[in-house]
């Protein structure tokens, strides 16, 4: 039988740790992308308050599929030695947390910028934080992120190939793919061998708007059938988008007055993304955890 198991940014519930765990449970959904949790960007939590959420964790049966991270959303031109603190505080966290993914991006380019003259210095960056991240035994998911090097499948799949670590493989994301005007399927065709990981985020094409899963352009029904037909059983992860929320400006590189006409994501935007995925699980006969 084909089974996925499902989990989710539950920042976009709440930012409160029992709350997200209250509508998961709601949804049947015992996993946790964590990137915002009682107040914070998972990057601002302590290795103290990281034993604590596992223990909340542990007594309500939920496990961390994958640390939200924003390791790699800044530019080239930042400070990479003060980046690389914060990532080496959230390898600690995630080694309480039990999560075996991180995911990371691969740097804003200025604009007007060729990204593929910068490929030699974001292979290097990404090799070194591979390197970091090895001894923890934690996998770096590279997100497809419009405005970032890889924002592209072909850059995807030179950044992949560039790094060469084991430790070092990619995140699928329909809806950004479709912000960058590329077709969904091929993009998964071109990297599905590099894949580890899915985000299930939709949109439409026609105004980059964020979607249920299903409602644009991003195939995400043939993409689910395609890669459980191949074996795969992992996560799909939902990260809805549906309204703001806490951290929403600072992830997207926008300004706060780009996002404050957006309705407040909360636990009913939210069950609409869950039942649209499980609505298009169902319709393929994919089981779901």
């Amino acid at each position: 039988m084909k089974k996925v198991v499902l989990s989710a940014f539950a920042d976009e519930i709440d930012m409160d740790l029992t709350t997200q765990m209250d509508v998961l449970d709601s949804h049947g959904i015992k996993h946790i992308e964590m990137r915002g949790v009682n107040g914070k960007n998972i990057s601002e939590v302590t290795v103290e308050e990281a034993k604590e959420i596992k223990k909340e964790l542990d007594d309500r049966g939920f496990k961390i599929s994958s640390l939200g991270s924003p390791v790699g959303k800044i530019y080239l031109k930042d400070d990479f030695e003060s980046h690389k603190k914060m990532f080496a505080q959230l390898l600690e966290v995630a080694s309480i947390l039990q999560s075996k993914y991180m995911r990371i991006f691969s740097f804003f380019m200025e604009p007007g910028v060729n990204h593929d003259d910068f490929t030699q210095e974001v292979v290097a960056k990404i090799s070194e934080l591979a390197e970091m991240a090895r001894p923890y035994d934690i996998v770096l998911l590279h997100e497809n992120e419009k405005d970032i090097y890889g924002d592209t499948s072909a850059r995807c799949l030179k950044l992949v190939n560039g790094v060469n670590q084991d430790n070092f493989k990619l995140v699928y994301d329909p809806a950004n793919f479709v912000q960058c005007k590329e077709s969904t399927l091929e993009a998964y065709n071109l990297l599905k061998d590099h894949v580890l990981y899915y985000h299930i985020k939709d949109a439409r094409s026609a105004d980059d708007t964020v979607v249920p899963a299903g409602d644009g352009d991003g195939q995400i029904a043939e993409i689910v059938e395609a890669i459980t037909d191949a074996g795969y059983n992992g996560f799909l992860s939902l990260e809805p988008h549906l309204g703001n929320f806490a951290g929403f400006a600072a992830l997207e590189n926008l300004e706060n007055d780009d996002v404050v006409e957006l309705e407040k994501s909360d636990a009913n935007k939210f069950g609409i993304a869950v039942t649209a995925l499980k609505s298009i699980l169902e319709n393929k006969a994919i089981a779901y955890a």
